[in-house]
């Protein structure tokens, strides 16, 4: 009986003593969800972009935002749109299904987009290369459309090509309507998704070939030459600024999106809803001028360097060749330390044909220690399809004998 007493009295204080622990589990509240990759000791006090609507400021090589202002707010884009015409130009001819030597033919339609243009005849032909020039410095409406139906058939079937890039994308603020930016109902995006879709297209290294460019010339042959001048004009007054896009329509206001390069770090800056255009350019300058001088890119693979080679089930390939097609690093505030920093890459299992451009296939996974600072998606290189019978029976039988 005493031995009984003695263990319920045990119970009883364990009991007590468990309580409040318990309790206060309760009341814990959930926590929020974490928040995006942001830059390492993020100064809360920089202001900038001033007289923006909304503005962000990006890493290009690691997607850190290192400063935003209403980047979600969903707002007119203005020729800002033409970024995703460019990138979904780029894949194409990355897959092959152009060539920069292709002619484009100007129908009727394409030539008659008011705004911004190059002038191009119903019937004109141009060049791929030639019409690039005439969207990434002239921001050419006639252009794009153009562009659009030489890829897609149709301007409506491109916009659906759009849409489903900007989901693949992530770009959850943006719904297209059209090529251009033209003004239009139910077009829209914000400064952070055209940050995401600017990133995706400087992957495309040879794209600031274009949008880099002060002045050039379209019809260089014929008697009345072209004179192309970028609408950007900090690619001439700001030391390392080759692209992107610029944008201005009466609802929108002037926009940027607008990159530089110095000492292998590359910045993204958006600003949408500017009030004149030396104001959208000063409060961009201010950007990148800021992140020049407080940060550092630390480089993990340089583009161009082997990752290793992927085994393609059932491909028309049987590998498919992984190669950095843009340089992967990590930013860091100046004078960080960088030691013990590694990198794995981790594919998602077996990858079976058909492969399509772009496709999700792992993470490259960055460390310093045993604490992650970054992860990469790594997309599919190329497209591979699904091989034929045939082909798959003459391999089966040309393992067996190897």
């Amino acid at each position: 009986m005493k031995n009984r007493s003695i263990k319920l009295c045990i119970l009883i204080l364990a009991f007590a003593l468990a309580l409040p622990a318990a309790a206060f589990a309760a009341v814990e509240p959930t926590p929020a969800p974490g928040p995006k990759p942001s830059a390492p000791n993020q100064s809360p006090s920089a202001n900038l972009a001033a007289s923006a609507r909304s503005a962000i400021l990006m890493d290009a090589d690691s997607g850190t935002v290192i400063y935003e202002k209403n980047s979600h707010d969903k707002l007119p884009p203005a020729s800002i749109t033409k970024i995703m015409t460019l990138l979904l130009i780029m894949e194409a001819l990355d897959d092959g299904k152009i060539k920069l030597s292709d002619k484009v033919q100007t129908s009727e339609y394409a030539a008659s987009m008011g705004g911004s243009q190059i002038f191009l005849e119903p019937g004109e032909e141009m060049s791929v290369d030639d019409m690039i020039k005439g969207i990434a410095l002239a921001s050419g409406n006639d252009a794009s459309v153009a562009m659009a139906e030489k890829l897609a058939g149709t301007e409506q079937q491109f916009v659906a090509m759009m849409n489903e890039r900007a989901r693949q994308l992530g770009m959850n603020d943006t719904q297209f309507s059209n090529p251009n930016g033209l003004p239009v109902a139910n077009h829209f995006s914000s400064a952070h998704d055209i940050a995401v879709m600017s990133r995706e297209l400087l992957k495309h290294s040879e794209v600031t070939k274009y949008t880099g460019l002060y002045q050039d010339y379209l019809r260089k042959s014929s008697e009345k030459p072209f004179w192309l001048v970028n609408t950007n004009k900090l690619v001439r007054f700001y030391s390392g600024a080759d692209g992107l896009k610029t944008g201005f329509t009466s609802e929108a206001k002037y926009c940027l999106s607008a990159t530089a390069k110095r000492d292998n770090m590359r910045v993204i800056a958006v600003v949408m809803g500017e009030p004149d255009t030396k104001t959208r350019n000063a409060e961009v300058s201010q950007m990148f001028d800021y992140t020049f001088a407080q940060y550092m890119n630390h480089s993990i693979i340089k583009e161009g360097e082997s990752m290793g080679t992927l085994k393609i089930e059932k491909g028309v390939a049987p590998e498919l060749p992984l190669v950095a097609k843009h340089a992967y690093s990590v930013l860091l505030k100046k004078g960080s330390q960088t030691k013990d920093i590694r990198y794995e890459l981790k594919i998602n299992g077996p990858l079976k044909a058909p492969v399509q451009i772009g496709q999700p296939i792992g993470k490259l996974v960055v460390y310093q220690g045993d604490q992650v600072l970054k992860e990469f998606d790594v997309d599919a290189p190329l497209s591979v399809e699904r091989a034929g019978w045939w082909k798959l029976l003459k391999r089966s039988f040309s393992g067996l004998f190897a």
